[in-house]
Formats: structure tokens, C-alpha cells, sequence
């Protein structure tokens, strides 16, 4: 019974030291070239929805291994609908340390978008460019950085058959509130 109970602990601390060497030998990524972008930030904007207003956030998440977005925009009534928010939630990853910037998204209208992401500290842009599916829209979302606290922000949305055909959809200025 002795030897029995040895080997459990025995296996259950192999098993404890193997997750914590594992946790330890895991290194976040450096977000140093998102500087340009981590913060809080209020704009407003034009395209198709109408004028809204809102603002956004960037900070690195779960000690530093993700990069979060988070969106909050407000739209007033028009003629044609009546006055909405739009949520959302982008976190940014590397799957393995080689493997290239992704994101998912999500927002409060059911969506969901998987984006490949490349980002320019020297230009201060980064560019979310959507997954191809067969039979489904293409979307881009692009971040330029203007001055140290100021970013220009475009929304584009491609049709199914013609995905190299990017329209814009919502342009809108952003102003950095805190870094």
C-alpha cells in the first residue's frame, strides 16, 4: 500500500514540475511594436452607418501573451434606423513563438472575423486583413499612426465574389487619451 501511494506521489509531483517548467519556459511576445497603438483612445468617424462616435482600447492581457482590443461606438438615429451601439472584442496572438500575428474577433451583431495581422513599428500601421471563406465578405481594418497620439483608423469590406475589392465602409480619427 506504501509503495503504491509513493509511486502516486511520486507521478503527481512529475506532473507538477513538468506544468510548472512549462510555465516557466513560456516567454510572452514582445508588443514593443504596437506602442504606436496600446492605450486608450476617442474618435469620431464617418462612412456608410452614418457619423458615430466612440472609442477604444489596446493593452496587452493575460501577462502579456495577447494583445486585448476592446470598441465601443454609438451611432445616432437616421431617417432609415434608429440610434445603436456596436461592441466589440479583437484579441491578438502568436499561436507558437514562430508562427506569424493573428486575431479573432468578436462583436455584439454575431460576428465573428479571423484575421492574419502585420504590423510596421517603423510606419506605425497595422493592417488586420480577413481569412478568405468561399461565399463570405473580406474585410480589412487598418490603424496609421499620425502623431504620437493621433491615429487614422479605416474599415473596408470586400464583396464575396471580388475579395481584391475593398470599399471602405467607416473612416475615423482617433486621439489617444491614455497611455
Amino acid at each position: 500500500m506504501r509503495s503504491i501511494l509513493a509511486m502516486l506521489l511520486g507521478a503527481g509531483l512529475c506532473l507538477l514540475s513538468g506544468t510548472a517548467l512549462a510555465a516557466q519556459e513560456t516567454t510572452p511576445p514582445n508588443w514593443r511594436d504596437w506602442n504606436f497603438l496600446i492605450g486608450e483612445w476617442v474618435g469620431t468617424g464617418n462612412g456608410q452607418p452614418g457619423q458615430g462616435t466612440g472609442g477604444f482600447t489596446f493593452k496587452p492581457d493575460l501577462q502579456q501573451h495577447v494583445l486585448v482590443r476592446t470598441n465601443r461606438a454609438e451611432y445616432p438615429a437616421a431617417k432609415e434606423r434608429p440610434a445603436y451601439k456596436h461592441d466589440d472584442l479583437m484579441v491578438i496572438y502568436h499561436e507558437t513563438a514562430a508562427s506569424p500575428l493573428r486575431a479573432i474577433y468578436f462583436d455584439n451583431e454575431g460576428h465573428v472575423i479571423h484575421y492574419a495581422v502585420r504590423i510596421d513599428a517603423a510606419d506605425e500601421t497595422a493592417i488586420f486583413l480577413s481569412e478568405s471563406e468561399a461565399g463570405t465578405p473580406g474585410y480589412r481594418l487598418s490603424y496609421v499612426g499620425k502623431t504620437a497620439d493621433t491615429v487614422n483608423i479605416k474599415f473596408e469590406v470586400a464583396p464575396p465574389d471580388k475579395p481584391e475589392q475593398f470599399q471602405t465602409y467607416i473612416e475615423a480619427t482617433a486621439k489617444r487619451t491614455l497611455k
